[in-house]
């Protein structure tokens, strides 16, 4: 087996729970370099983002040339030899580049093979812990609970997170665990509580997770002191910026 591929190397200092990003280029390159892991995609947003690119190559050119961190790619096809050969199209553009494909028996077989390449995997579309052991045996790095559909339909959107984790406890290789679907902050919440690994999600929801009322009202109390101190003469010599409301 060849040595794992980019996430692995990045996910072995240990710092962690990652969060990932899913949205157009032009929407995430403000949020990459504020300790992103990296961007994901799926086959519904690739399918919308890639029409003004005029192709999904050119789409993921673009995400290349934006960031140096791993691009998710999700491919898709109706063999192994199909999931094989699109999968290597994306992993010949940069090793940047690492393959999400869905949870199927194609999928367990093309997981196996690509393990014994060294290629790094996500398996996607998971939502029973009886999927997530069979494609963790086939050799999968990346297994991504939906939350947020589960839901929907009245269920619990972190159990399955938790039922990997209790799962997953004590294997020495062991797949990440990554958050998939999340739409609002609170999934994100309870998908960090119930020990996620990871966490995609578009990024408005990234952006939102930093908003809370108390964090609004103290950051107002201490920049008015801030103001006050400036104002009062107590900030001389501190390069102080005027605003005035």
């Amino acid at each position: 087996m060849q040595e794992k591929g980019l996430v692995n190397k990045t996910r072995s200092t240990g710092r962690g729970p990652t969060i990932w990003l899913a949205g157009p280029p032009a929407d995430l390159e403000e949020f990459m370099p504020l300790g992103i892991a990296g961007i994901v995609t799926n086959t519904v947003v690739l399918n919308q983002y890639a029409k003004p690119y005029g192709s999904v190559i050119a789409l993921i050119e673009a995400y290349l040339e934006m960031t140096d961190k791993p691009v998710v790619m999700e491919i898709d096809g109706h063999t192994v030899e199909e999931l094989l050969a699109v999968g290597k199209v994306f992993t010949d553009m940069s090793p940047q580049i690492i393959l999400k494909i869905p949870c199927t028996l194609n999928g367990l077989k093309a997981f196996s093979i690509l393990r014994e390449e060294g290629v790094e995997t996500y398996c996607t579309t998971v939502f029973s812990l009886t999927q997530a052991a069979a494609v963790a045996q086939a050799g999968v790095d990346h297994i991504l609970p939906f939350c947020d559909p589960v839901r929907e339909m009245g269920g619990d959107p972190t159990r399955l997170i938790r039922e990997c984790a209790n799962m997953f406890r004590g294997w020495d290789d062991r797949p990440y665990i990554m958050a998939a679907l999340v739409r609002s902050v609170e999934t994100a919440y309870a998908a960090f509580r119930d020990g996620a690994d990871e966490l995609v999600t578009m990024w408005t929801v990234y952006r939102d997770m930093l908003d809370h009322p108390l964090t609004d009202h103290w950051n107002k109390v201490f920049l008015d002191e801030w103001n006050d101190m400036h104002n009062s003469g107590l900030l001389a010599g501190v390069p102080v910026e005027d605003h005035h409301s």
